[in-house]
């Protein structure tokens, strides 16, 4: 159990979130759950969820197993700001619903992609963006 600080030292600002929500952040843009970080990194479930919380203060060594398990670099976990839309790959959950529809029957997937293409339509037209 590492010693607690006898230094009054100011947080550190991770653009607006604790490091705990910028991890709790990331790895639910990556679609996993905590269960399925923990695995990822050799951890149980509780310890996901105590740094998530920011209960517990990660050590250099398991920010970077998180890093890695996450697929981000240290800078993104650890740097100031936050990662820009442009650099976004999509998400663990919306790549098993792309795969889960490509096994459907042609005419289910074409039915199905016209609804998502007519909803993202008129949402976009709500706000303005295209």
């Amino acid at each position: 159990m590492p010693k607690v600080s006898r230094f009054e030292l100011p947080p550190v600002d991770f653009g607006g979130e604790t490091l705990g929500q910028r991890i709790a952040r990331i790895r639910k843009e990556r679609g996993l759950t905590q269960v399925e970080l923990a695995e990822k990194i050799g951890i149980i479930q509780p310890i996901v969820s105590s740094v998530e919380s920011d209960e517990r203060k990660l050590f250099a060594e398991m920010a970077v197993r998180f890093a890695q398990a996450l697929d981000v670099s240290m800078d993104e976990l650890l740097g100031p700001g936050r990662r820009t839309k442009k650099d976004k790959s999509p998400s663990r959950k919306i790549l098993r619903r792309m795969e889960r529809i490509e096994t459907l029957p042609r005419t289910q997937q074409i039915a199905l992609l016209k609804t998502i293409d007519n909803a993202l339509e008129l949402q976009s037209l709500k706000t303005g963006t295209r």
